[in-house]
């Protein structure tokens, strides 16, 4: 019994192998929703972003793409307000991260990660998603925490 029990999890171990998520290529562009920041000044400004909503969508994110519109972005979901933590490993383009609540508040942004680096980003509060940005775009909008971030997962699109 103890050697059917152990072949079968190495066989289920192998399936797993083969289901596993290839880190080393992009993942096919993901289904893409409309997403407004009204900054501080008043001023809506439309994205239109990737939605990351598995686990699988969210560990290779943006990795290998070597492009990203600047009317462009990828939200990662969480579903529930947690610390989120991204790195930029395997990307190759500079990015801007804008943690938001789940009010669709800013709580937080990081500008200019570093493409492939393996430091750890934090929102430092608990947050709903991640927005990734072009890299320049937080600075040239002045997308500041306390902005309003409007998409359906937040339940404030008017």
């Amino acid at each position: 019994m103890k050697k059917f029990l152990i072949l079968a999890l190495l066989a289920s171990g192998a399936v797993f192998a083969v289901h596993a998520t290839d880190l080393s290529k992009p993942q096919p562009t993901l289904p893409k929703e409309d997403l407004v920041i009204v900054t501080h000044d008043g001023k809506p400004h439309l994205f239109h972003v990737e939605m990351a909503i598995t686990p699988e969508q969210q560990e290779i994110g943006l990795m290998w793409r070597t492009s990203l519109a600047a009317d462009q972005g990828m939200l990662f979901d969480s579903g529930v307000p947690q610390i989120s933590s991204m790195w930029m490993k395997n990307t190759l383009i500079p990015l801007d991260m804008v943690f938001i609540a789940a009010d669709g508040s800013v709580a937080a942004v990081t500008e200019d990660a570093v493409p492939r680096s393996l430091a750890i980003i934090s929102s430092g509060v608990p947050v709903r998603a991640t927005l990734e940005l072009q890299a320049g775009i937080a600075e040239a909008l002045d997308i500041r925490v306390g902005d309003k971030v409007q998409q359906r997962i937040f339940s404030n699109i008017k």
